[in-house]
């Protein structure tokens, strides 16, 4: 194999650990949420409904351990906590931003690959008529 491919592919292999903390759907979509000010656990649940409970607790976890997202216990009657952007955090905006802006540009092309491929798929499943 090719010297500079396998380097690629090692900084690709080694990149996985940290692209599958942060490029999941719903850690994208949290950011996203707070990354002008910081909300509280159910604004953030209703501006990212569907999500349950589970996954939206889940994903503020990881993301706080992670570093990307801080996490602040508000004594009110009942307790609230909000959930706010880090600078490390914040160093994702741009590629975010990148990413929500390709997807803008291209998400007509890409549902009409998916369209044509299915119909692709079911074509090739039809039986054939003798």
């Amino acid at each position: 194999m090719n010297p500079d491919i396998d380097v690629l592919l090692a900084e690709i292999n080694a990149t996985r650990p940290v692209l599958e903390q942060v490029a999941n759907k719903w850690s994208v979509l949290i950011l996203t949420v707070i990354c002008t000010h910081p909300a509280r656990f159910n604004a953030i649940k209703r501006r990212l409904d569907p999500i349950t409970h589970k996954a939206l607790t889940e994903a503020l976890r990881r993301l706080e351990r992670n570093g990307l997202v801080s996490r602040r216990v508000i004594a009110s009657s009942p307790v609230a906590v909000e959930y706010a952007i880090t600078p490390l955090g914040q160093t994702l905006q741009d590629p975010f931003v990148a990413l929500v802006g390709w997807a803008k540009d291209h998400g007509r092309a890409i549902g009409a690959a998916q369209l044509a491929y299915d119909a692709r798929m079911e074509e090739e499943r039809e039986p054939e008529s003798a």
